[in-house]
């Protein structure tokens, strides 16, 4: 196992075998990409105020004046009350007008006489809300009335979402590392099909949510398999290149497809309709993408997994050995790789629970930061759809950097840099916000974008770091933690209730806190990939020179070489560990 990419070097690494996976893995990934802005068009709060029945035969002055205006940076109307309508249906009856001054600013030419309408007691909306259609014909906002008194249901629809992701990667993660990643790929494309398509079906807010759990539970444990089994199947520079730049590239193509979708098909549930089409077109892959070979070994079924790596030596025309595989090779692993590891083993042992806590904060934290931007763009100026559209196309040159990044740079080097990027520009968002619209969209952007390198690099430093046996478990692991940090998000918006710029202030310093706990991580980058765990990389080592070094003279140059050697040996006694 520890040479297991030697044995398979006889395959090359962009043969027709690695073309054919590289691209059948790539396509399958478009339906998760598809589905994951879901949750910001099917829950779309359009503008919204009381309605008022027709029968009341209100005069025109009377159904102008029934909806108080609000103050909320501008005159609007209110989304929540109504003057008390039998009050203004008797005044209408009566003859008697409203003064219109306030409403149509006649503060100039001097108000109109009638009813001061500050004296009118209001009431909330009791026969329902009436919505704009400008952007949505109906979303599940609308369907349910999901306003007002209800609003908080919002929120808790994103949250349950995210759950669902949550908790199909605790699932999923244990049961690929024990059954093979191909069936759970499978599974979760096929869960993430069949809710979408019933969620046109759902008749209450609580049969939506159900369904919705369901939709999360696939749309993510199908991404993280298919990133796994990439990293697996291929080797070398196609695997950087599947995991850096094409496979997040697909992703993201999806992304931008949806708010397309959504553009053309204002109606929610047709849009969940056609949510399900490219899970359903994806199935049939299942008899052209591969098991991972790797994973084959690490349980020890070499017989399939030299049968598989054989069957690809033929189609890449070149000859494979007869035994790829010598047992004396991997006795000694198939003991420690027939064992089921689990969830627990992630903290069991001091390397690779050091690891897995890191790792766990710093998905955590880039999630929080990822969907609160997603999240607070709907409260952003301008056409919502062409909003989403830049916000997942920034996503491209995004991976494109991630990629080249991931050739030329260290990972942890790459991380910093480009968190530290995102932090800015968030921190700067206070300053635009209500003074330059432009700009404050660019500056979103531009925070994304260092969110999303970082987040890029985060994927392959974990893929990496962790090793084969229980690789799957990591990612699953550190993928429930994104998505309680995405269920997070909807609710830290809230915070702008004590003070306005607080949810920027606390996503940025994430960020930054991001960056200090990477600095303890170990460098992954041109190693090869660890399969068991005592093969892993120990945690980072810092050490304090002012404490330990030995003082050296600088007026003997030819001593000053031995002088190093002995402060080297200062500094490993004088290293302390994370």
């Amino acid at each position: 196992m520890q040479d297991y990419e030697a044995s398979i070097s006889f395959l090359g690494t962009w043969g027709r075998f690695q073309m054919k996976v590289f691209f059948l893995l790539c396509v399958t990934c478009l339906p998760a990409g598809y589905n994951i802005l879901s949750v910001i068009f099917l829950l779309a709060s359009p503008p919204h105020q009381c309605y008022i029945p027709a029968h009341r035969n209100l005069s025109q002055d009377w159904m102008q004046a029934s909806i108080p205006l609000q103050v909320a940076g501008q005159l609007e109307r209110s989304s929540c009350s109504r003057y008390e309508l039998d009050l203004v249906q008797n005044l209408s009856e009566l003859g008697i007008r409203p003064n219109l001054g306030q409403i149509y600013n006649y503060s100039a030419l001097g108000a109109s006489a009638g009813v001061m309408l500050s004296s009118l007691k209001q009431e909330e909306c009791k026969d329902g809300w009436i919505y704009s259609t400008e952007h949505y014909e109906s979303t599940v906002v609308t369907e349910f009335n999901l306003v007002c008194g209800n609003r908080w249901k919002q929120p808790l629809t994103s949250l349950i979402y995210f759950l669902g992701g949550l908790c199909g990667c605790f699932l999923s993660g244990q049961i690929s590392d024990r059954f093979g990643r191909k069936p759970v790929l499978f599974g979760a494309i096929a869960t993430l099909s069949i809710f979408s398509l019933a969620l046109k079906f759902a008749q209450s807010w609580t049969v939506f949510t159900v369904l919705f759990f369901m939709v999360g539970m696939g749309q993510l444990t199908s991404y993280i398999v298919l990133f796994v089994l990439g990293s697996e199947i291929l080797v070398g520079s196609s695997r950087v290149l599947y995991s850096s730049m094409c496979l997040p590239f697909m992703y993201v193509f999806g992304m931008m497809l949806l708010p397309a979708t959504a553009y053309l098909v204002r109606n929610w549930k047709h849009l969940s309709l056609l949510m399900a089409m490219p899970g359903l077109a994806s199935l049939p892959l299942w008899w052209l993408i591969p098991e991972s070979p790797r994973w084959l070994v690490s349980k020890g079924r070499l017989q399939e997994a030299e049968l598989l790596l054989k069957s690809a030596a033929l189609e890449n025309g070149v000859e494979a050995p007869p035994v790829i595989f010598l047992s004396a090779n991997v006795q000694q692993s198939d003991s420690k790789k027939g064992e089921t590891l689990n969830f627990l083993d992630l903290l069991k042992t001091k390397s690779i629970r050091s690891v897995t806590l890191i790792l766990w904060f710093l998905w955590l934290s880039t999630n929080v930061t990822y969907f609160g931007l997603s999240f607070n763009m709907s409260t952003l100026y301008g056409n919502p759809f062409l909003n989403y559209f830049l916000l997942s196309a920034v996503e491209l040159p995004a991976y494109t950097v991630s990629s080249l990044s991931a050739c030329r740079l260290s990972r942890r080097l790459s991380f910093i840099s480009f968190s530290l990027l995102g932090a800015l520009a968030l921190f700067l968002i206070q300053v635009t916000l209500h003074s330059h619209p432009a700009l404050t969209l660019f500056l979103v952007l531009l925070g994304k974008f260092g969110v999303l390198v970082g987040t890029g690099i985060l994927y392959m430093f974990t893929g990496e770091l962790s090793p084969t046996v229980i690789r799957n478990t990591v990612m699953s692991s550190c993928a429930m933690l994104s998505r309680v940090g995405s269920s997070v998000s909807p609710y830290l918006l809230q915070l702008a209730v004590f003070y306005e710029f607080l949810p920027w202030l606390t996503v940025g310093s994430l960020s930054v806190i991001s960056v200090l706990v990477s600095l303890f991580l170990p460098e992954s980058f041109g190693k090869p990939l660890p399969d068991t765990i005592d093969q892993m990389q120990v945690i980072k080592k810092f050490k304090f020179k002012g404490l330990c070094h030995q003082k050296v003279d600088g007026n003997s140059p030819g001593v000053q070489e031995p002088a190093v050697s002995e402060t080297s040996l200062s500094e490993i006694k004088c290293s302390t560990a994370f």
